[in-house]
């Protein structure tokens, strides 16, 4: 009898891109992926945050490019992957949110949250997907959702119009791109404290409300993420499509 052996969670040799990479869950994207092994390009508006970032991982010992990009600029996108040799992963993370009730979201807040969340996230993946086609490349999207895009939430109703749709989106995908080799699925954590989110836990009341849905008690970290992102970039989830790892310390199961 021969025992099977567990298929490898290193990236050796594979190239990664990450949006929105020069902050929060972007940061910790890039850096599982390069301590896996692959090399990674950052994607960000700001070029000092993902300078950084990538000095960082370089410093220890990581291979990381930093490509100053704003995914909304449609044109822009498509010139960056048509340049580049093809991608294994990719880490399609920029988004934005905008909470507040329904009655007072304005048609600014509307085009600011699905213009990035979803059509930008869409020609992101787009882009990707038919440069690793026509290069006979196989690998992995990864487009990080949230809880909300599997329940709902007071004052998310953009934000969940938007990760709702990005489900939708990723399980299309995975059936068009499945012939290519090219796997599509989703993360969908919880709340996690980032610079973005942090502020929003100064207020005690919110603070306790998202605590009292989280089952594990806690706020989630970034790190909480970093195994998940491995994972579906690596061979250990090679029969894994159009679906959706949900990271949310039990918020969805009540």
């Amino acid at each position: 009898m021969t025992l099977p052996v567990t298929p490898s969670l290193r990236l050796d040799g594979r190239r990664a891109v990450v949006t929105g990479s020069g902050r929060g869950i972007g940061v910790a994207a890039a850096a599982a992926l390069a301590q896996a092994g692959a090399e990674v390009t950052l994607v960000a508006r700001t070029a000092s945050e993902i300078e950084a970032v990538a000095a960082q991982i370089v410093a220890r010992g990581g291979i990381a490019h930093a490509v100053t990009l704003d995914v909304s600029d449609l044109d822009a996108v498509a010139a960056f992957f048509d340049v580049r040799e093809p991608f294994h992963v990719l880490v399609n993370n920029a988004g934005t949110n905008r909470p507040k009730p329904m009655w007072d979201v304005t048609g600014e807040d509307y085009d600011a949250v699905l213009d990035l969340n979803v059509k930008s996230a869409f020609f992101v993946a787009q882009a990707c997907a038919k440069r690793m086609i026509a290069a006979g490349t196989t690998g992995s999207l990864i487009h990080m959702g949230s809880q909300m895009g599997h329940v709902g939430g007071p004052g998310r109703s953009l934000y969940c119009a938007s990760k709702w749709a990005l489900e939708g989106m990723n399980k299309a995908m995975a059936l068009d791109l499945a012939p290519h080799g090219i796997r599509s699925n989703t993360i969908a954590p919880t709340f996690i404290e980032t610079p973005l989110t942090k502020p929003y836990f100064e207020d005690a009341a919110f603070k306790a409300s998202v605590l009292s849905k989280i089952k594990l008690g806690r706020i989630g970290q970034v790190e909480d993420l970093m195994g998940a992102i491995l994972f579906l970039a690596s061979d250990a989830s090679t029969l894994m499509t159009g679906t959706s790892l949900v990271v949310d310390g039990g918020w969805t199961a009540d």
